[in-house]
């Protein structure tokens, strides 16, 4: 098997995938194995035992269908090379910041429209998955993507979009777990893991059954002075309040929202400095883009590639990245 731990670096990687037919091995060698009879598995019966046609593509011989190592995989409908495909992941994965559609084209030498796709297409494998559990300390907090009215024209604003309104903005609910991880030294070190949803509204009957779904009954919730979150004690949680109205920040016992504040500090930043402005519609994907990178911020380089490159090839499901990240 490919040791992804020498991809520390874009060269190193580049060097290695430097030719179509060495990235075809990896996806082969990867989902398959090599071998003297390769279990090659067809993507369209799920029966064994395909043979290898002279082209490189695989055959069927039960349903009597031609395959590549492409199908079933984000390259399967794009004629695009696997090496810029796999320098691309590599890029999308290394800047913390994300890398937008202009500058990806720069770099691997495409069209705009082009890297726009790329760029979605891996976006893809960021998916958060609703299995997702957190327990122990939850910090909540919720957060307001979108109206500028200070950069319109006076006679274009929309009036009373001051605060929560959702007139001109869309709001985003986020959990975060305060856990620890052993990291190279053996030593424990601090540790959180975020889980972020584009919501509609930050009422109760909005925010109570996700934070229901996706905190363990039992765990203690940080939040703000926010009305929605008066019910939480009766939902089975011990309920911590920090009153950011009275300019209480940090109160004792450990009582703040600031690492949740910390990563949407970070996504507004990541929107700002890299992609200026998103759409409603493609929100929920530069979302699971931040919080993949918030969760995988301790990985190495190399780690982050790997993971991508096993969901691009379907070893492991495409919406399991925080629980990949939580289990290393």
């Amino acid at each position: 098997m490919i040791d992804f731990s020498q991809f520390d670096s874009l060269f190193a990687m580049t060097l290695y995938f430097n030719n179509e037919q060495t990235c075809q091995n990896a996806i082969v060698e990867s989902r398959w194995g090599f071998g003297k009879e390769q279990d090659v598995v067809c993507p369209y019966c799920g029966q064994h035992h395909c043979t290898t046609r002279k082209d490189g593509r695989f055959r069927c011989n039960h349903c009597k269908r031609n395959f590549s190592c492409r199908v079933g995989t984000i390259f399967e409908d794009s004629n695009l090379s696997l090496m810029k495909w796999f320098m691309a992941m590599y890029l999308i994965s290394s800047h913390k910041k994300g890398v937008s559609s202009c500058q990806l084209a720069r770099d691997i030498k495409v069209t705009q429209k082009t890297a726009w796709y790329m760029l979605h297409k891996v976006r893809s494998l960021y998916a958060q998955d609703d299995c997702d559990t957190l327990s122990g300390d939850i910090e909540c907090d919720e957060v307001y993507i979108g109206g500028k009215e200070k950069w319109k024209h006076q006679s274009m604003r929309t009036p009373h979009t001051q605060g929560r309104s959702t007139k001109t903005k869309t709001p985003v609910f986020g959990m975060l777990e305060r856990s620890e991880i052993v990291n190279a030294k053996g030593e424990k070190e601090f540790m959180s893991y975020v889980h972020a949803i584009v919501v509609e509204n930050t009422n109760g009957s909005t925010l109570l059954p996700l934070i229901g779904q996706f905190v363990e009954e039992g765990s203690t919730v940080f939040t703000d002075e926010l009305n929605a979150y008066n019910h939480l004690t009766e939902c089975g949680y011990e309920h911590r309040i920090c009153n950011h109205g009275a300019l209480q920040f940090v109160c004792d016992g450990g009582v703040y929202t600031n690492n949740i504040e910390g990563f949407w500090s970070h996504f507004r930043r990541m929107i700002t400095g890299c992609y200026h402005d998103v759409s409603d519609e493609h929100l929920q994907s530069y979302i699971d883009e931040a919080c993949f990178r918030w969760n995988k911020r301790k990985a190495s380089q190399s780690e982050r590639f790997q993971s991508m490159f096993e969901a691009s090839i379907g070893l492991v499901k495409p919406n399991r990245a925080f629980v990949l990240c939580k289990a290393a």
